[in-house]
């Protein structure tokens, strides 16, 4: 059955909450809003200010976990500072899900590589989630969008390790490539599991570099920007992303276009779909 997906060209933080209130879904209870901060450096990544309506219309508290590479987001101090600097807590309550240990253990009994996620354990005080994510290239995956906000966004620092090792955490840069993106789905699948249903999904496709916004030093936007989508449904969503750029005329497709597919990008909604937690098949509901 084709998921619903609402587009809109109009790229504006009032045009991202008039979508979502579009899905006609109240995300109950506490609600964990979960961003990407941004490395330091970055010059591509959508601040707060942009996501200001839409968080503060679910009333979310602005989530986060620590990196696992080099930076100033791979320790609990540094990361907060980082969220200082970029002035998220200037907006919102923040909340770094793994903070302090241990990791919260999700179990993915169908996972076709790994068989367990572990994820910041601050996520067990909330009771949905809004996922925002920055639709761009990415240097690792080809492509960020819902599915990698799901997998690495909410995986710990020890758990973006174990889902890039494909279960071996010590093989983090040098495990089988496609086993890696395969992971990226099977950790996503038990972070949907994990709240119900209880989940929304917002991807932006505006800055679009080849580059994720976790590179100090990014690629400038490769192509025009394209506009906001918003779904229930993470492989939809990110599906009808990957559809609009290869359907865009713009000059700068063609280089977006070549890093998804020399990194295999869409295997990891293929995997995705395979586990049954969503659907490559959208309708595509077009707001002006």
């Amino acid at each position: 059955m084709a998921s619903k997906v609402y587009f809109s060209k109009t790229i504006t933080p009032e045009k991202v909450l008039e979508l979502y209130q579009l899905l006609g879904k109240e995300l109950v209870g506490k609600v964990a809003v979960k961003v990407h901060s941004g490395e330091v450096g970055n010059q591509n990544f959508l601040k707060p200010d942009f996501w200001k309506p839409v968080i503060d219309a679910v009333g979310g508290t602005v989530t986060e976990c620590n990196t696992a590479y080099k930076g100033e987001r791979n320790t609990t101090q540094k990361h907060l500072l980082t969220m200082k600097k970029h002035k998220w807590s200037e907006y919102f309550p923040v909340d770094l899900l793994d903070a302090e240990g241990p990791d919260l253990e999700l179990a993915i009994p169908d996972g076709a590589v790994i068989k367990k996620n572990f994820v910041g354990k601050n996520l067990a005080n909330y009771d949905s989630m809004l996922v925002l994510s920055h639709f761009k290239g990415h240097p690792m995956g080809g492509y960020g969008g819902a599915l990698k906000q799901l997998s690495i966004g909410v995986a710990s620092s020890f758990g973006k390790a174990y889902i890039h090792g494909a279960g071996i955490p010590e093989e983090i840069w040098t495990a089988d490539h496609d086993q890696f993106l395969r992971s990226m789905a099977d950790a996503a699948s038990s972070v949907v599991d994990y709240f119900k249903g209880n989940i929304a999904y917002v991807n932006v496709m505006k800055n679009m570099s080849v580059d994720c916004d976790c590179c100090s030093v990014a690629e400038d936007p490769c192509m025009k920007d394209i506009g906001i989508l918003v779904s229930l449904d993470p492989i939809a969503i990110d599906q009808a992303c990957l559809d609009l750029v290869y359907a865009s005329d713009d000059p700068g497709r063609d280089h977006l276009v070549e890093r998804i597919e020399s990194r295999n990008g869409v295997l990891t909604i293929e995997a995705a779909a395979a586990l049954g937690y969503g659907s490559r098949e959208y309708e595509l509901v077009t707001v002006e």
